[in-house]
């Protein structure tokens, strides 16, 4: 039998189209000259301001187009210069010198130089600091600023991943001129500087005059549109109301999509392992046979299929499967049913157990918590299934930790990092795993920082510290004729900058 879902859209854009006659994109003359760009996002961020919340929206938004970093990525995650034009690194790999660029300004006409670096990373390693990689600046012995275009960090053990890590959104620089307010009227160095945001709808960016390099970008005018409800994003697309789609939630429509030469359509991954994260800190999920019991319990592949049609990889670790490092664990924990109950049965727990699983606002989460909480029952565990919102997954979940199961992908490139922190919301607690991570981020060689990571993705399958379900695809739907969009993921930006209209003859 079809699904009932992919039905029900096949008859809304069927539907939508005769009745609207919504022209084809490649039949638009104008659309070559257009300077104004409509991006869809399912999520609405919290905030604007991407070192103060962890919220993948927000750096969608702002990373690389109201703020920059010393280094950048790619999209295929080469790590190149950001605000800081060049760099070097001395032969302990302790000491960072970072040349940085200069004449550059924010977008308020404030100067930029070395104090900005300084503030910015010392604002990050502060007591008080919400800083979701507050990590990365704590272990900042010394910022030293000898001149303006000069910063020179050195740092308490070397980080083989330091630079990379200082192109993340977390560690984007900003003012102390306009710090406290970029949580709302963020002010950065990039592209484009903050209009306006109209809370449920929409934010738009406008291009920054005082950029090093306005005259290279395109579009004069950017509106992130939130669209949270699947069916609405394809009429939005099919109605012209919204340009792009980077992450479509609707990959029911893809083949529709393909198939329409209106549209474009660019498959990538992501670096977003997407988890059932379980509270090792709560009964009856600190027992590790209880946790290797739900492990065994879960068919990923019937997630995928159901949850992402088709779309996704399943990992059996924390890592991302197309990173050298990678190591293939997905069998250590076979979708086993009457494994799984062996092992209920072993915990106490033959007559099965009670457990609560949250789920926040995404589809991912949403379609595969009811395909978990039914392969679950097939062993004698039942789920009681609470949707939350974003607000209340951030407050009860990530920062309380209150919580038997809950379904989200983590999108931050190499972070397996995060299981090294014992109050981390999965509450993992393993000496052993602390100790490996430490010799990665010592290693200054790739041969040795790849072999911790890899005895790193073993221990955490050995403990089933959570279901490790699959790495999230990056499905994008966008009207023919605009070029520049990433097709890859390797964080979740929208670099705005390089797009732009042209002709699609």
């Amino acid at each position: 039998m079809r699904n009932p879902v992919v039905i029900v859209v096949a008859i809304i854009v069927a539907v939508a189209a005769a009745v609207y006659g919504w022209p084809a994109a490649n039949d638009d003359p104008s659309a070559a000259g257009r300077t104004d760009i409509v991006v869809g996002m399912q999520l609405e961020p919290p905030v604007l301001d991407p070192t103060i919340n962890p919220a993948a929206a927000i750096a969608q938004i702002t990373h690389l187009n109201v703020f920059e970093g010393l280094t950048r990525i790619d999209e295929f995650g080469a790590v190149l210069p950001g605000l800081a034009q060049s760099w070097e690194v001395s032969d302990d790999g302790l000491i960072y010198i970072f040349h940085l660029l200069e004449g550059v300004t924010f977008g308020d006409g404030t100067g930029f130089d070395s104090g900005d670096v300084q503030f910015t990373f010392s604002r990050n390693a502060a007591a008080d600091s919400t800083n979701s990689r507050k990590a990365y600046f704590t272990q900042m012995v010394d910022i030293a600023t000898p001149n303006a275009a000069t910063v020179v960090i050195t740092l308490a053990e070397p980080s083989g991943i330091f630079l990379f890590n200082l192109a993340e959104a977390q560690s984007v620089i900003v003012a102390p001129e306009s710090a406290a307010g970029n949580a709302t009227t963020p002010v950065g160095t990039g592209p484009f500087v903050f209009d306006r945001w109209v809370p449920g709808d929409s934010v738009t960016l406008a291009r920054n005059p005082l950029y090093r390099d306005a005259d290279g970008v395109a579009l004069d005018r950017v509106v992130f549109r939130f669209v949270n409800d699947a069916a609405a994003q394809i009429t939005a697309l099919l109605a012209g109301d919204v340009d792009v789609f980077p992450r479509m939630s609707a990959l029911e429509t893809v083949g529709q999509f393909q198939a329409d030469d209106r549209f474009q359509v660019l498959v990538g991954n992501t670096e977003g392992e997407t988890i059932l994260a379980m509270n090792n800190a709560r009964a009856p999920l600190d027992d590790l046979r209880v946790r290797q019991a739900i492990s065994h319990a879960i068919d990923r592949q019937a997630i995928i299929d159901g949850s992402e049609f088709g779309f996704g990889v399943p990992i059996g670790t924390h890592f991302a499967p197309h990173h050298p490092a990678y190591v293939d664990l997905t069998d250590q924990y076979a979708f086993d049913p009457d494994r799984a109950r062996a092992l209920l049965a072993e915990a106490g727990f033959a007559e099965g157990l009670n457990l609560t699983l949250q789920l926040p606002p995404v589809n991912y989460a949403r379609r595969g918590g009811e395909i978990i909480a039914s392969q679950l029952a097939q062993v004698g565990i039942r789920v009681e299934i609470i949707p939350v919102e974003w607000a209340t997954w951030l407050d009860v979940v990530y920062t309380e930790a209150n919580y038997d199961l809950s379904i989200v992908s983590h999108v931050e490139p190499l972070d397996i990092s995060i299981y090294a922190d014992p109050a981390y919301y999965f509450q993992y607690d393993n000496p052993e795993f602390r100790a490996v991570m430490a010799a990665a981020n010592r290693a200054t060689n790739t041969d040795s920082q790849y072999a911790e990571w890899r005895a790193a993705q073993r221990l955490l399958t050995d403990d089933a510290v959570n279901v490790f379900l699959f790495e999230l695809a990056k499905v994008g739907v966008a009207k023919v004729g605009i070029n520049g969009l990433w097709q890859n993921w390797p964080m979740f930006i929208n670099d705005m900058a390089a797009v732009r209209w042209v002709n699609d003859d």
